[in-house]
């Protein structure tokens, strides 16, 4: 039987008298790109923090590559490759400063990191900007820095939190490209988005997660399933299934009414 690579069950997290997470469960199964879909606030960068070690769970239990980040945090983090909604990274290091230091972090001989590097940096078309302060790039051009940071070990679990924010359609691009790549070669990917139509396209299963729990996941075929058969997009089933359809319809027809009056009479 195969072993997940990421697996989560009863995650509860608390911030004070604010419940993140209200006993998540999920699994990401080697090959798949499994895409985490929820309103703001719904607990999916809290899911993913916890994946990775940086915030531990109120209770309930995670594990990532068979290891547990709470209990086992330096093995954990050794398998996952980890790209946060806004970059994390140290401003005051060149993008080519800042790969050397995670690569000496990760124990990546020093050659080999370099080759890779400088294939993704190409790749990624920001070779010139590889010896600028990171303070000094556009959010897409640090963006592309922790993306490169996140591959470049080639860890057995991705945990993507927003990885498209502010790239061009280009860079954009490649990096669906290099997730399906992970995949294929047997990795898993974990995917938070809220641009429904890379989830649909992208992702081979997708959880929809809300008020901090899974309320249904699967293919796009098998979520659609559970409206009755309608919703011709992942964002209409979206509605449906966390029961926000009619509250939207509402707020459109309130704007309306409000901002185009003259227009409607």
């Amino acid at each position: 039987m195969t072993t997940p690579l990421v697996e989560a069950s009863g995650l509860v997290k608390l911030y004070g008298s604010v419940q993140a997470l209200a006993g998540l469960d999920l699994q990401v199964m080697p090959g798949e790109i499994y895409g985490l879909l929820g309103p703001n606030g719904a607990g999916k960068t809290t899911a993913i923090k916890i994946l990775t070690g940086l915030v531990e769970p109120t209770s309930g239990w995670a594990k990532v590559a068979g290891f547990d980040p709470a209990k086992d945090p330096i093995m954990a983090k050794s398998k996952i490759g980890y790209v946060a909604e806004n970059p994390i990274l140290y401003e005051s290091l060149s993008p080519r400063d800042f790969l050397e230091f995670v690569a000496s972090i990760r124990r990546i001989d020093q050659s080999a990191a370099n080759q890779m590097v400088t294939q993704l940096a190409k790749a990624f078309d920001m070779s010139q900007f590889f010896d600028s302060p990171i303070a000094t790039l556009s959010m897409g051009m640090k963006q592309k820095v922790a993306l490169i940071a996140s591959l470049f070990h080639q860890p057995s679990v991705l945990l993507l939190d927003e990885p498209l924010n502010g790239l061009d359609a280009r860079s954009s691009h490649i990096v669906k490209d290099l997730i399906s790549l992970h995949a294929q070669r047997g990795g898993a990917v974990l995917f938070s988005t809220h641009i429904m139509e890379v989830a649909e396209h992208v992702c081979t299963r997708i959880g929809i997660i809300y008020r901090g729990r899974v309320i249904s996941e699967g293919t796009f075929d098998q979520l659609r399933s559970k409206t009755g058969g309608k919703g011709e997009t992942l964002e209409e089933v979206f509605l449906k299934l966390t029961n926000e359809e009619a509250e939207v319809a509402d707020t459109i027809k309130a704007l309306r009414e409000g901002f185009y009056r003259d227009e409607i009479e």
